[in-house]
């Protein structure tokens, strides 16, 4: 019998196959890396979390054996096929949605979803549109909780040169037991800038 995390390549391999340009890596998340969103996103205090990309779902068990029992977990992914393996996971947290995260205000209002405490992001900001990936950044600031953070794990750049038009400097990490290794970029509200972007 093959082990979850062989065929969760496989499929990942193949989601690869079918959309390059939409999945960041032919190699779903090692536990390291797993190990290290749970430790910089901060998921085990938070109430509801989005996962944007989450893939075959590696990094989303991750999250739902960190968070709080009374957590909502809502995953956007463009894949149809990698959504309905999320579906199968059984776990009452869990709300998987098809879609793109540019319209994360409508997908949130949809599923009676407040503002995010967190928002953790593998979707490869180097391979789409530039307008699109701001779009992206954007609604993810005009989402997030006052003190929620973003973060989003790349081996390109991008994704920091586009956070840094919208959000301001993010704080930057690196998990280098992952291949690739993987670039951390976190951005976070401040309870004063949410009260400002509210007027």
């Amino acid at each position: 019998m093959q082990s979850r995390r062989s065929t969760r390549g496989i499929d990942f391999f193949r989601g690869f196959l079918r959309s390059p340009e939409q999945v960041g890596s032919i190699i779903p998340s090692s536990r390291f890396l797993e190990r290290r969103i749970i430790n910089v996103s901060g998921v085990e205090s938070a109430r509801t979390v989005v996962e944007l990309g989450p893939g075959t779902g590696g990094t989303t068990r991750a999250i739902l054996a960190a968070m709080p029992a009374d957590a909502r977990l809502l995953t956007i992914e463009l894949d149809p096929d990698f959504s309905s393996i999320l579906e199968d996971f059984g776990d009452a947290r869990l709300i998987p949605h098809t879609g793109s995260a540019v319209d994360l205000a409508e997908i949130l209002a949809e599923h009676g979803l407040g503002a995010p405490d967190v928002v953790i992001s593998g979707i490869p900001f180097s391979t789409m549109p530039r307008e699109i990936g701001l779009a992206i950044i954007a609604a993810i600031r005009d989402n997030l909780a006052p003190g929620g953070r973003f973060v989003a794990y790349q081996f390109r750049g991008a994704v920091g040169r586009l956070g840094k038009e919208v959000m301001g400097e993010p704080d930057v990490e690196l998990e280098v037991f992952n291949i690739p290794p993987m670039r951390f970029y976190t951005w976070q509200i401040k309870p004063e800038t949410a009260a400002v972007m509210e007027k």
